[in-house]
């Protein structure tokens, strides 16, 4: 079947930030309490932002912390986020993005967004390399905790902007990790799984990715 949407991950995926992400949320938990939350030693590529948030707070507060504080964190976090992306060295855009994004847009395909991030930080990684101007919709970590279910939001609001249900035949997401392959299977839909991030793409035939390619310019389904 002729694939018609495409739901996308942002980080690994469609770029890189450098460790922004990272940066502003040492730097929230920092000015709230005092502490210093290294992400990347205490989390997994394919978190959502509300399980970030979670784990920090366990594993380093101590405790799991209110509704009220880990909303608190995040929009602390979301204030951090702009001063980061921006002054990251290491921010880049994933090879082919730049060029198959348009392509797609111009083939009439659906193009959204699946991601752990809470929708304000997708926006502001985007904005970087003018890459938000592609996707009118998504699912986000604002949505959800659990990918699968971020994934579905997705799905539904794929359908909203394009005027009638998704077909989940004609339906893929794409994700550098093994969550997001589990969680493109379990809504529904066909995953490809690039090695752009921290897997390869052993990794993602082992996962179970539909079409497990180096990146988007050597085997995309499309």
């Amino acid at each position: 079947m002729a694939i018609r949407a495409v739901l996308w991950d942002i980080d690994g995926t469609l770029l890189y930030t450098g460790g922004a992400g990272a940066v502003a949320w040492q730097r929230a938990f920092e000015a709230l309490y005092g502490v210093e939350a290294n992400i990347e030693e205490h989390t997994r590529s394919g978190m959502t932002d509300p399980e970030i948030t979670e784990i920090i707070f366990e594993e380093v507060i101590g405790r799991k912390g209110s509704e009220e504080e880990r909303a608190a964190v995040v929009a602390k976090y979301l204030e951090y986020m702009p001063a980061a992306v921006a002054e990251s060295e290491g921010y880049e855009v994933k090879p082919g993005i730049a060029e198959i994004l348009p392509r797609l847009a111009e083939a009439g395909v659906v193009q959204g967004l699946v991601t752990g991030n809470v929708e304000p930080a997708a926006r502001i990684k985007l904005a970087r390399g003018d890459l938000d101007k592609y996707f009118t919709f998504g699912g986000y970590g604002s949505d959800a905790r659990d990918r699968v279910k971020v994934t579905e939001k997705a799905i539904e609001r794929g359908g909203e902007a394009a005027g009638a249900p998704l077909d989940l035949g004609a339906t893929i997401a794409v994700g550098d990790t093994p969550r997001d392959v589990v969680a493109g299977h379990g809504a529904g839909i066909r995953v490809v799984g690039v090695a752009t991030g921290a897997y390869s793409v052993a990794d993602q035939e082992e996962a179970g990715a539909d079409w497990a390619i180096a990146d988007v310019t050597q085997g995309f389904p499309l």
